[in-house]
């Protein structure tokens, strides 16, 4: 009886060695899934919305060219230079603008100074600034405001303006320069990524009739049509060349509009002595 109760213990000893095993392996099957189900679960990674792309990936490779021939010679008929003055630009990709200014002198009659100029601005898409269109909408919104700002003018009005680009508006108002009364009239127009700002101003002088602000603002909106439709690719008068359409977002920032500044002082001085 005492041998073989060490015996009954060695022989219950190894019975229970299959259980702890089976044990063991269900805690391993569960730390499995366990582990499965933690690897499976996302990253926690967020993708950003992206951009839309600018419609437009340069200007029209002559501003001077965006506004029909015919058409400077009906509204700047003396122009000093016919085909037009281009304005300083370190990328004219993104920046640039043509100016056009002559005075008509009519003897006894007195002259007529007129003073046309169209700048072009174009937004890339970028990821941090939003898109193209809409950085140019912020611009429009700033031209706008600038044009009804004007230093020293007077009879300010704002008004829509229909078929010219996506969107644009018509800014008309009087100013007194050189002792002469001035009608102006500008348009700022939006297509795509683009900002097109055209100003037309005139001006009699030696006793010469002043412009009217009606035909002011038709000649100014008429040279808005046409350079808009330069950067949309409109070929309807053959020394337009246009803009290229973009398929693709990039990230150049784009410079800021230059200011326009000049005084039909000298010219008129000029055309007094002849």
């Amino acid at each position: 009886m005492h041998r073989s109760a060490p015996r009954l213990s060695r022989i219950l000893v190894c019975a229970a060695v299959p259980v702890m095993l089976v044990v063991a392996g269900c805690s391993s099957d569960s730390g499995d899934k366990k582990g499965s189900d933690s690897s499976a679960a996302p990253s926690g990674k967020k993708t950003e919305p992206t951009v839309e792309p600018a419609k437009f990936d340069a200007l029209p490779a002559d501003t001077c060219k965006s506004i029909g021939k015919k058409t400077i010679e009906s509204l700047v008929p003396k122009s000093k230079v016919k085909s037009g003055t281009a304005g300083k630009s370190s990328n004219t990709d993104t920046r640039s603008s043509c100016s056009w200014n002559g005075l008509d002198d009519n003897g006894v009659k007195g002259s007529q100074y007129r003073w046309l100029d169209v700048g072009f601005l174009r937004f890339d898409s970028d990821q941090a600034l939003g898109s193209g269109a809409e950085r140019a909408t912020d611009e429009y919104t700033k031209q706008v405001a600038k044009a009804q700002a004007t230093e020293g003018a007077k009879k300010a009005a704002a008004a829509p303006a229909d078929g010219i680009g996506e969107q644009a508006t018509t800014v008309t108002y009087d100013l007194t320069k050189t002792s002469e009364d001035f009608k102006y009239a500008t348009v700022v127009a939006r297509t795509g990524n683009v900002v097109v700002t055209l100003t037309y101003n005139g001006a009699g002088y030696a006793g010469a009739k002043t412009p009217s602000a009606a035909d002011i603002l038709k000649g100014a909106e008429k040279a808005a049509k046409e350079a808009v439709a330069s950067v949309d690719g409109d070929t309807a008068t053959t020394e337009k060349p246009s803009a290229k359409p973009s398929a693709k977002a990039s990230a150049t920032p784009s410079a800021k509009t230059s200011g326009r500044t000049t005084s039909p002082k000298t010219t008129a001085k000029a055309s007094r002595k002849a």
